[in-house]
């Protein structure tokens, strides 16, 4: 089958997103299937207000068109809401043509985190956005939920991989401070919570890799931390290898990649009991969730190392890949530039592994004490 697959993030930027659609393409293409991508590298940008790493397309509407058109796929599946979505969204409507669409972030949230717009606005942006797509795939069944909350009720699951032959225990030290070492990985950026980690009284030394619009300002605030910018993943594999707990302050993440990757490289997580953490972690003992992130923090540094590894063999690109798939709407005789009616849904492709789908659906909290259980019970 021919995919097309349209993005508004991509390189240089790197984060979940990217991760996921170049993890799915290639599991994809490894499959016999054709796939494509629309990205801003072939538009000219500018930087999106406040995130500058992030490129907007300019105009993109026509080109768009003619990409679609050229390429002539059997699926459309539009991964983001910027320009280049909205581009592909208006031409498959104009054409009547079945298309897929994805939520990768919490973005309501993050836009309530930085401008205090409420969530309620962002919602009804997105209903209009995701509306006519024949399924909005998302990560964990707790965003799925939030979707549906706010009247998007054509959401599916689609979780995430993990590269478990990058991401691996091995003998590294390449962060050469005190123990216990704790880490952070992600982007530096207020919704991301990193002050939370890095105002804890934590033994040891910590750790902050990636890079963000918060950077500058916390490492003048937190000067006894250590940085690092951004990383390759097999400079990334060995610093989770060198690290003792793999901190995750986040409280809007819809998945969290990065919590994956520590489980595969052996390193214990420590995390608040929300969205994310709760559907990476379930009830597994490869790491803790905890009201009290010091406390959690602490707890982890107990877990056996083969532990976290175990848990994070539950989760196979292939089959977040296969999952994706059975969530296509093929195009029927219709190509783009024909007109014609949508496509009937297909006939899926085999599901996920069961243990897969297991492990994404898991929403039981490991508390470090009764009381977390209690105040989980109740959210």
């Amino acid at each position: 089958m021919k995919i097309l697959i349209v993005t508004d993030a991509w390189e240089p930027q790197v984060n979940g997103v990217v991760r996921t659609l170049k993890s799915t393409r290639r599991e994809l293409e490894a499959m016999g299937h054709t796939v494509d991508m629309i990205t801003p590298l072939e538009f000219r940008t500018v930087p999106c207000p406040t995130y500058p790493e992030i490129r907007l397309s300019l105009l993109p509407g026509a080109r768009v068109r003619r990409r679609i058109e050229a390429f002539a796929p059997d699926a459309l599946h539009i991964a983001t809401e910027g320009p280049l979505g909205l581009a592909a969204r208006s031409h498959a409507l104009r054409r009547k043509l079945p298309f897929t669409t994805a939520y990768h972030t919490r973005f309501p949230e993050y836009v309530q985190a930085r401008f205090g717009i409420p969530l309620a606005w962002t919602y009804r942006f997105l209903g209009w956005f995701h509306g006519p797509a024949q399924a909005v795939m998302a990560p964990t069944p707790v965003v799925l939920d939030d979707l549906r909350r706010y009247g998007i009720t054509n959401a599916v699951l689609w979780t995430r991989g993990v590269d478990l032959d990058v991401f691996t225990p091995q003998r590294a030290n390449v962060l050469n401070t005190a123990h216990p070492i704790f880490l952070y990985v992600g982007r530096v950026a207020v919704e991301k919570n990193v002050e939370a980690f890095l105002a804890l009284d934590l033994p040891g030394s910590k750790w902050v890799v990636g890079d963000g619009p918060a950077l500058a300002a916390l490492r003048a605030r937190y000067p006894g931390a250590n940085y690092l910018g951004v990383l390759s993943q097999p400079e990334l594999a060995r610093v989770y290898a060198s690290a003792d707990v793999f901190v995750f302050p986040s409280r809007t993440d819809t998945f969290g990649l990065v919590l994956l990757e520590a489980l595969a490289s052996g390193l214990p997580v420590a995390a608040y009991p929300v969205t994310g953490p709760i559907d990476v972690l379930g009830d597994s003992p490869a790491g803790v969730m905890h009201e009290d992130l010091r406390e959690a923090c602490l707890e982890a540094l107990r877990i056996d190392r083969a532990t976290a590894r175990a848990h994070a063999e539950r989760f196979s690109w292939r089959a977040a890949s296969e999952q994706f798939l059975a969530h296509l709407r093929p195009f029927a005789a219709a190509r783009p530039g024909r007109g014609g009616a949508a496509a009937s849904p297909a006939t899926p492709t085999p599901s996920a592994p069961q243990a897969h789908a297991e492990t994404a659906s898991g929403t039981a909290v490991r508390p470090a004490n009764a009381e977390a259980a209690a105040g989980n019970a109740e959210r």
